[in-house]
């Protein structure tokens, strides 16, 4: 009944307006593509922003092409801290030809100074994707650990495993790079062409 919806034609209800066994048992094709293309991962911080590019082919087991967390010194000013963000973003964007790039949101932050800074680091980050005109997609943490771990409320450790496991990769990840590695995977198992 619903594959005749779907396609435009007008369907007679089921007596009652119950669903008839036929109803129920009618193949519907709602599968989804798997995503195929390589996705930039970003996990946004003025001291540690990690990043992640991983190459999706429809439905196999994904590979990280490469990761790194771009650290900078306390001591180093902010204005250089950003400019170090930007410069790594636009590496990576070089290096591969990718198709979107996911960010993690930032949702709560302790104090005004904090979400000033997180906000300066996104907007380094978000910066060199726009100048390159490549789309972004952004990502709030709750979602990214469920749909990578299966529980919004993962520790870091549980997330670093998860992606780990899911990339078949050998090398330990730090927090950074797992975390951005977790938005890739977000990305690419949660999204729909529309």
């Amino acid at each position: 009944m619903w594959k005749a919806k779907l396609a435009g034609e007008e369907v007679a209800p089921s007596p009652h307006g119950r669903r008839t066994k036929a109803d129920v048992t009618a193949p519907l094709n709602l599968q989804r593509v798997p995503f195929s293309g390589q996705v930039l991962g970003i996990d946004p911080s003025l001291r540690g922003t990690g990043l992640a590019a991983i190459e999706f082919s429809g439905g196999r087991q994904p590979i990280m092409l490469s990761c790194r967390t771009v650290k900078v010194k306390p001591k180093v000013p902010m204005a250089e801290a950003l400019a170090e963000i930007h410069r790594a973003v636009t590496e990576m964007i070089d290096r591969f030809p990718l198709t979107h790039v996911a960010l993690e949101q930032t949702i709560y932050v302790q104090n005004f100074q904090t979400a000033q800074i997180l906000g300066a680091a996104r907007g380094a980050a978000i910066a060199a994707v726009a100048l390159r005109e490549l789309p972004i997609f952004e990502y709030p943490p709750l979602r990214v650990k469920q749909a990578v771990v299966g529980a919004g409320r993962a520790s870091k450790e549980q997330m670093a495993r998860t992606v780990m496991g899911l990339l078949g990769h050998g090398a330990t990840l730090g927090h950074d790079e797992a975390d951005a590695a977790g938005v890739a995977l977000c990305h690419a198992f949660t999204w729909r062409e529309g």
